[in-house]
């Protein structure tokens, strides 16, 4: 593993969700474990006999790595926030923060296993170099809920058990102050984060789940030109469109995804899948186990 070095500034500069992807923000899996974290995880864990699910935290290890390989082989280098022995849930590093043109915001995330998660992203920020632009402080707002949908419009969702409608109000105001455009939208608590929802793609073309969104969302997105490569209700639940972009049309996924995949080689996309279960089953997938610090 080739670990970035914390005490080395980072470039960072997000301000799109395409492109590229040149540095990322992971987390260190050595104390994660199965707890209590969004409907995903709680339908997982009630049916976990049932379903034969195990947690096998050797096997967990050895997928996070092989996650992180495929990043190093695609050009993309891995920073980490350390691990901490209270904080099970910190290698969901898409939550704790994200990345603006101006600096990181710091999120307040509503889950009890996760509401320190804060202390080990910003010290990782400040290690590295990097500006802390905000703390959300107005309620609740989780990183899994911004999305850039191209330079200077961003998409904000709330469920209401995670971000909520005041704290995605308070981020939406810091953004119009700099001249962007913030669109607030509500989704059903079991997608969790709009994360699981919209996930960019390439410029102007998006993973979407339409049963999630409102027609005013949709029309929205229309608005905007963004072409649409539909996820259905099934895999959506299952964190079937919590892919990462690469850029220059590959996607990084996890081997369940079976349909989702399979729709975009069709598409012309390099898919390279991995086998995360340890992670989906928990209530996060890959797109939930980075954030993006730099794309070209």
């Amino acid at each position: 593993m080739n670990e970035s070095n914390n005490d080395d500034a980072v470039q960072c500069d997000i301000r799109a969700q395409t492109g590229v992807l040149t540095d990322v923000l992971l987390g260190k899996p050595d104390h994660f474990r199965w707890v209590p974290l969004n409907s995903i995880s709680a339908v997982n864990q009630a049916n976990q006999e049932q379903l034969g699910y195990r947690f096998d935290k050797e096997k967990a290890m050895r997928q996070h790595q092989h996650m992180v390989e495929v990043y190093e082989a695609n050009g993309v280098s891995c920073h980490f926030v350390e691990a901490d022995e209270g904080l099970p849930s910190s290698v969901f590093t898409r939550d704790s923060s994200f990345m603006t043109p101006w600096g990181a915001v710091i999120t307040s995330i509503q889950t009890p296993p996760r509401r320190q998660d804060y202390s080990v992203v910003s010290e990782f920020y400040h290690n590295a170099g990097i500006p802390i632009w905000k703390w959300v402080t107005a309620d609740h707002f989780e990183g899994g809920d911004f999305v850039i949908i191209k330079p200077g419009v961003a998409l904000l969702g709330w469920a209401g058990d995670r971000s909520t409608q005041v704290g995605a109000e308070q981020v939406a105001s810091w953004l119009e102050g700099k001249g962007w455009e913030a669109f607030v939208v509500p989704i059903p608590p079991q997608f969790v984060h709009m994360d699981a929802v919209v996930v960019m793609l390439e410029e102007n073309l998006a993973l979407v789940c339409e049963d999630a969104l409102p027609s005013y969302a949709i029309d929205w997105l229309d608005q905007h030109h963004i072409e649409r490569i539909v996820v259905p209700y099934a895999d959506c639940v299952k964190l079937g469109g919590n892919v990462v972009s690469l850029g220059d049309m590959r996607v990084l996924s996890m081997s369940h995804n079976v349909n989702i995949n399979a729709r975009l080689k069709a598409e012309g996309f390099e898919v390279t899948a991995v086998d995360y279960d340890m992670f989906a089953i928990g209530g996060g997938g890959v797109h939930c186990s980075c954030h993006e610090l730099r794309r070209e």
